[in-house]
């Protein structure tokens, strides 16, 4: 039987996979940042994984890691397991989507691939979690991903959340209080360049929210309507 990765490698390969999204190559630093851990800590440990049989990531001195085909495949099936685990905790157990991250997190490294398979089934093999973040396929075919930032928004247009990051439980609870979750409709009224922030009215509400660009660039969204007159 083949032996299962440990929890720290498992944990390794789903943050090097989330950084290769937005960066070629994942610094030792990101790494480092994301895990809360030593840089030397982490040149340790993608070492090991270099050497490991087969080697489940690439690693270049000063040029940062890759995952290998291996490598993916392990992350893909470590991240299919914590999104099904918070729909699962959101729409069963009723947490709030503030609370399932942290909580799947402890339960990803347990379950049995039986135990994921009925909770895919009984949630009708979901697409997306509550966040909006896709979830990999039973094949871990990984679903396409909003990536356009709120951010990156400019002029008056209207627009669809797709997708929060689900890092800081704070501002989740906070933009869940403002109607910005998966799905919400806006209209982006300005964005101000000279400090970045963007004014937009979430349909449903009646006064405009502000928001910077420290919270802009965890909301991702696909724009539905081109530039309107208000």
């Amino acid at each position: 039987m083949e032996k299962a990765l440990s929890r720290a490698v498992q944990d390794y390969l789903k943050i090097i996979y989330d950084l290769s999204l937005s960066h070629q190559r994942a610094s030792t630093t990101d790494i480092a940042n994301c895990l809360d851990v030593t840089p030397a800590s982490v040149t340790g440990m993608i070492k090991k994984l270099a050497r490991s049989q087969p080697p489940l990531v690439d690693y270049q001195k000063h040029q940062g890691v890759t995952l290998t085909a291996a490598g993916k495949r392990e992350a893909l099936a470590v991240i299919r397991r914590h999104r099904l685990l918070e729909l699962f905790l959101y729409e069963v157990l009723d947490y709030s989507w503030d609370q399932i991250d942290a909580e799947a997190c402890r339960l990803e490294h347990v379950i049995s691939d039986q135990f994921e398979e009925r909770i895919a089934q009984t949630l009708g093999h979901p697409t997306h979690d509550p966040h909006g973040d896709p979830i990999p396929s039973s094949d871990l075919e990984m679903p396409a991903c909003a990536t356009t930032s709120l951010k990156s928004l400019r002029g008056e247009q209207r627009a669809i959340v797709k997708r929060v990051r689900d890092y800081d439980p704070e501002l989740l609870r906070y933009l869940h209080k403002q109607g910005i979750v998966p799905g919400a409709r806006f209209t982006l009224l300005e964005y101000r360049p000279y400090d970045g922030n963007s004014t937009l009215l979430v349909d449903g509400h009646d006064e405009p929210l502000v928001l910077g660009p420290s919270i802009t660039r965890q909301i991702f969204v696909e724009t539905k309507e081109a530039v309107i007159s208000l």
